[in-house]
């Protein structure tokens, strides 16, 4: 069963315990605006990701509306992640976080 969390419980896992942020939505969404120090997965970085990344730290998923995310988690869990979809996605989480951009 793939977890998933609030915007309430994903801000506390982010301020305690330090937990990668992936979020796959496009490029063009993510430069609008996503979760400080996200990093934006897709299918050409994938491996990389997993290869290269701690899968000891807990994972955050996000996508627009939480519902990408939970399929992400699974496939993350199976390369051995602890992952975390966001319910609601990042529509949930602009209304009551911050957003960066770059």
């Amino acid at each position: 069963m793939i977890k998933q969390i609030n915007v309430v419980e994903a801000a506390s896992m982010i301020e305690k315990d330090n937990p990668l942020i992936v979020d796959i939505r496009d490029a063009g969404s993510f430069a609008i605006g996503h979760i400080e120090n996200a990093v934006r997965v897709d299918s050409e970085n994938f491996q990389s990701f997993v290869n290269n990344e701690d899968n000891n730290r807990p994972l955050i998923i996000c996508c627009y509306h939480g519902n990408s995310s939970l399929s992400a988690a699974a496939t993350f869990n199976r390369f051995g992640f602890d992952g975390h979809s966001l319910q609601g996605g990042m529509s949930a989480w602009m209304l009551s976080y911050p957003i960066v951009q770059n």
